[in-house]
């Protein structure tokens, strides 16, 4: 009889809290969802766990409540939706928008012809662009999402990244789970802004926007998903926490958005509509297309108090 033994290996280790190889839990919707075709209109995903194209809505024209009902659960199961060459008019936009809600400002960016909708000229200010980040964490009450229209686009470059934060929580480890389990972060305008903007830019914005505080992990309104809700644009600490603890586990919940297996990754053209639920994503918009020109018009959704 032969004996087999496990060789020795050589003292090894990779540094904690990271992103490890090996297989993921990819579920798109909650458990016990009963999922139905999509009768009105044609999807094709875009991704695993996130992204689906929409063909057969003219966004230009008036929803029907049919319409406008089965988009809602397809926003609820896929996360963010995408319309090819729509090229809507600013009202177009805004009342397309107008369907899931009341509309948001945000004095602290350019608008376009309209003062709800968000112009993002690339050859101005580079706001918002190579980072994670889901859109006004610092309000009481963050969007509950947004319609983005590409009206000039670079001949290459210019992709924008949608993450879900429901399959990112998904794959915590239990351990960091059971830690930040009902723990509250502080999220704030200014480490963002101050990037782009000098003091006396953000400093008359101050009391509007004061510092709030929201769950580490929100239960989505709807669907009651477990998501991240800290991103490396806004969140400043955890509440009770060391601040080198506090530190390390922003680090490791900010860095769950950056895996692909969770991700979906859109190339425009102009004229395109992508409609994202903000309370279950984050989003990056790369910056790879200098010199060349990118402007994008967005609307906002007022959204809940996260809990």
């Amino acid at each position: 009889m032969t004996l087999t033994t496990t060789p020795a290996l050589r003292d090894h280790r990779i540094p904690a809290d990271g992103l490890y190889e090996g297989p993921r839990t990819l579920r798109r919707v909650p458990e016990g969802w009963t999922e139905q075709p999509y009768e009105l209109f044609g999807l094709v995903p875009r991704g695993r766990v996130i992204g689906a194209e929409i063909h057969g809505v003219d966004l230009s024209r008036p929803l029907g409540t049919a319409v406008r009902a089965e988009l809602d659960r397809a926003l609820l199961e896929w996360k963010v939706l995408f319309f090819r060459e729509q090229h809507l008019t600013s009202l177009q936009q805004r009342a397309f928008a107008g369907h899931w809600g009341e509309l948001e400002t945000n004095p602290l960016l350019a608008t376009g012809d309209d003062p709800e909708v968000v112009r993002l000229d690339r050859t101005t200010v580079p706001t918002f662009e190579n980072v994670w980040h889901a859109d006004v964490t610092f309000r009481e009450r963050p969007a509950l999402g947004a319609v983005l229209q590409l009206r000039e686009v670079p001949p290459v470059g210019g992709d924008t990244l949608w993450a879900d934060m429901a399959a990112a929580y998904d794959n915590l480890s239990e351990e960091v789970k059971e830690r930040i389990e009902g723990a509250r972060a502080v999220h704030d305008f200014i480490p963002g802004f101050s990037r782009f903007y000098p003091p006396e830019r953000l400093a008359p914005h101050q009391d509007r926007f004061p510092p709030v505080e929201h769950p580490v992990v929100r239960r989505h309104p709807v669907t009651g998903r477990r998501t991240i809700f800290v991103n490396a644009s806004f969140t400043t600490r955890i509440v009770g926490f060391a601040q080198e603890e506090s530190d390390r586990l922003l680090r490791l919940l900010f860095q769950q958005a950056h895996a692909p297996e969770f991700q979906v990754r859109y190339s425009w053209r102009a004229g395109d509509v992508a409609f994202w639920d903000n309370r279950a994503t984050q989003h990056y918009a790369v910056n790879d297309y200098a010199p060349h020109r990118r402007v994008a018009e967005r609307v906002a959704i007022a959204g809940d108090r996260p809990h």
